[in-house]
């Protein structure tokens, strides 16, 4: 499975508190997101503002990208939500 993460502005939802970004999967595009809560819990987001969500996700983009690859992987690219609890088991078990 071939994934890649064009390099776009993640889309904010405030109603859902998730920041959206895209993935290539095989090269079909797959939309995924990433919680509110995720990125204050393991990335600093200071609030779920857009400025502080998107600042968060900017300086850790590496490390986001290389869990959702592997959640990816996992659940054969179907519809994904980066949650805190995914992080936290992700860090705490492939964490380079």
């Amino acid at each position: 499975m071939q994934i890649n993460f064009p390099y776009e502005t993640p889309a904010y939802s405030g109603p859902e508190l998730t920041l959206a970004f895209p993935a290539l999967v095989d090269g079909e595009r797959v939309e995924c997101m990433i919680t509110a809560e995720a990125l204050e819990d393991h990335f600093g987001a200071a609030s779920t503002r857009l400025e502080d969500m998107v600042g968060a996700f900017d300086t850790h983009r590496e490390r986001i990208e290389a869990a959702t690859r592997r959640l990816l992987s996992e659940t054969r690219a179907q519809c994904l939500v980066l949650r805190s609890g995914y992080v936290r088991f992700y860090n705490a078990n492939w964490r380079n």
